[in-house]
């Protein structure tokens, strides 16, 4: 007698005698294809909605549950098409698994004496994992950790697994933030052959690699980052060539020349893609004695680099430039707060060089969004951690005219590369190339934004994409101290298309350029270490990359990027439910920050940290969800609420596990 054996939402093992019957039968399926079939990338919603992101350029096709036949998120499949009766849009059923996303999943075990379970943290999954207690490895109820799925029998709704890793126990801190990476798809640490090969790399730099260079060590140079960064990628060198003009080096970690393509540090370099940063952590693309040694630009040090030359004057035109191999020493390593604090008090080492880069970034950026560059402002945080690595203080992270000095400079750089290589040919065709693009907003999305500024008085342009910008700049300064401006400042934000890595340059339109790319952070990148290259060939007439093969390299780094910002996000998240733990019960003021079917989203204003007020625990009236205007009303008084409301809210509970935080109204 089979017995199916699930975990429910507390947590309690449940038994069923009936084994869950997976296969199905078809029953409806009018306007069928007659057996037509394609592939495609299987993607769940939040919602538990599948569809397959079709590779014949049609519309995507939904697949409903009873049509999965044990296909995973991010799984590579194949479906049998039909037509749905209700909405006469595509509609499938996986015929078959091509390819797994992931035999690995990260959850909680739960287990007894006669059974066990990994109950898996991504509910998209929409399965968890049953364990043989042989296969357990001395995992114990409660632990989270990882399991590879051994076999998955068919008829039968959950697979078979055996635990991998023992991450540690359910909610400490450092078995949550390895959770978090696993669980989207990043591995902890590098394989042997990739740290032997980073061992081999010294830091001494041979006299024939330097003649092969420009030499930069007795020129000013130096780094401004985050305090906390160790992996300096990027460094500005300064002469004053007098008659108001200035040679300006944007000097980037020459990464490619320690990293030949195709060696096993460059294939686990282009697996990884980027490097992650979480709350209390990086996980980095390069092993560290690359990313925080060799390669960093560290002070006092010499160190190879791939660099861009401009001369510019006074008013911050670009009067010259070229792309040159450098080999640099920087003179100092400044925290964006102490080349600040130089400026502020107008003294300090370097503070001419300082001030002079810093009124020629200001032209720079005042010139970009003349050119209609859009110019969002969003808030960011930082967490303050004790010894042992809990959140001790949640603070907004101060952008600074440091920060906006190194901006301009690396989107200077970056910008200018782009131009140079669009404008070479080889075989009279354009040189294949890692563009860094970015579309026109969602015109939907504009048309709803614009109806609801012209209720609070504000006119947007939407007849060209220039006038668009500049529409969207205007309202984003004339909305500043008013009670609009949380709502309409995310709506704007939300009208933008997702920044993405491809060969086919469209332009960069929210920095309104037509040419643009990511040259700047090879540490931490992957396509500027493929700039890199590219560049260097041109440079060097040599031969570049097939296209095809490029852009599967470019929109896998785009898939990568997309999985560390959740890695980020989910970090994030993980360390506001532990700072709110202790806040159960306390009223704090906060913003609507989303509206939903099933309740609003509000956003601490003071800590930034989010949650959910379910409208079923709203009893003053029944909330009617209104999602053209961004808002819930009530039916029988009227009441709304209305994304960008300020209102007071109470901290209903914290679920560390599901990393939620459920509020109530205060008022």
């Amino acid at each position: 007698m089979d017995i199916l054996v699930a975990a429910d939402n507390e947590g309690t093992i449940k038994l069923s005698q009936n084994h869950v019957k997976l296969v199905h039968k078809v029953t409806e399926q009018k306007h069928d294809y007659k057996d037509v079939t394609l592939e495609g990338k299987l993607q769940f919603t939040r919602s538990g909605s599948a569809f397959v992101l079709a590779e014949d350029e049609g519309e995507d096709v939904r697949v409903a549950q009873k049509n999965l036949n044990r296909a995973i998120n991010g799984d590579r499949v194949k479906v049998k098409l039909f037509r749905s009766d209700k909405d006469k849009r595509r509609e499938g059923e996986v015929v078959e698994v091509l390819e797994r996303q992931s035999k690995n999943f990260v959850g909680i075990v739960h287990a007894t004496t006669s059974l066990a379970f990994l109950v898996i943290d991504n509910r998209i999954a929409a399965f968890d994992i049953f364990i043989p207690l042989d296969k357990l490895h001395d995992a114990k109820d409660g632990d989270k950790a990882v399991a590879h799925i051994i076999d998955w029998p068919a008829g039968a709704k959950n697979p078979v697994g055996e635990i991998t890793e023992i991450l540690g126990k359910n909610g400490s801190n450092d078995a949550e933030m390895k959770a978090i990476l696993l669980g989207n798809g990043f591995r902890l640490s590098f394989p042997k052959p990739v740290l032997k090969d980073a061992e081999k790399i010294t830091l001494d730099i041979p006299e024939h690699e330097i003649a092969l260079r420009e030499d930069f060590r007795k020129k000013l140079t130096f780094t401004i980052d985050p305090v906390d960064a160790k992996d300096f990628d990027d460094a500005l060198s300064f002469v004053d060539l007098g008659n108001d003009t200035y040679e300006i080096g944007v000097h980037i970690a020459d990464v490619s020349h320690y990293v030949p393509a195709e060696s096993a540090l460059d294939k686990e370099a282009i697996l990884r893609a980027t490097s992650v940063y979480l709350v209390d952590r990086v996980l980095p693309m390069f092993p560290e004695k690359l990313s925080n040694e060799v390669c960093s630009l560290r002070p006092k040090e010499d160190k190879l680099c791939f660099a861009v030359i401009f001369t510019m004057d006074k008013k911050g035109e670009v009067l010259d430039h070229h792309f040159a191999k450098t080999v640099i020493h920087s003179d100092k390593r400044y925290s964006y707060e102490e080349a600040q604090e130089i400026l502020d008090k107008g003294k300090g080492l370097y503070y001419d060089e300082l001030n002079m880069l810093n009124k020629l970034s200001k032209k720079l950026r005042e010139n970009r969004f003349a050119n209609g560059s859009i110019n969002f402002e969003t808030t960011e945080v930082k967490f303050l951690l004790d010894d042992l690595g809990n959140p001790i203080q949640i603070i907004p992270k101060e952008h600074i005219q440091t920060n906006m000095l190194i901006e301009d400079f690396m989107l200077l750089a970056n910008r200018t590369v782009a131009e140079f290589v669009k404008k070479k040919k080889h075989d009279g065709k354009p040189i294949p190339f890692v563009y860094r693009v970015h579309d026109f907003p969602d015109k939907d999305k504009l048309k709803s934004l614009g109806d609801l500024a012209l209720v609070f008085g504000h006119k947007l342009d939407f007849s060209s994409p220039k006038r668009i910008a500049k529409s969207l700049n205007k309202l984003l300064e004339n909305v500043k101290g008013k009670p609009e401006q949380s709502m309409l400042e995310t709506l704007a934000i939300r009208t933008m298309s997702k920044a993405i890595y491809t060969t086919q340059n469209i332009g960069h339109y929210g920095l309104a350029f037509d040419d643009y790319c990511h040259f700047t952070s090879p540490i931490r990148r992957y396509p500027d270490v493929l700039t890199h290259r590219i560049l260097f060939n041109i440079l060097s007439d040599k031969k570049n990359p097939v296209e095809k093969d490029l852009e599967q390299k470019c929109k896998h780094c785009t898939e990568q990027e997309i999985k560390a910002m959740d890695c980020e996000r989910a970090s994030s998240k993980f360390m506001q439910v532990k700072f709110m733990e202790n806040k159960v019960g306390q009223s704090f003021p906060a913003i609507i920050s989303g509206v939903a079917e099933f309740g609003i989203f509000a956003e601490i204003i003071e800590n930034k940290c989010e949650g959910l007020i379910r409208y079923e625990q709203m009893d003053d009236d029944f909330y009617v969800y209104e999602e053209k205007k961004h808002r819930a009303k009530g039916k029988s008084y009227g009441k709304t609420l209305q994304l960008g409301d300020k209102i007071r809210v109470r901290v209903l509970r914290v679920n560390p596990n599901n990393r939620t935080i459920d509020f109530e109204l205060a008022q």
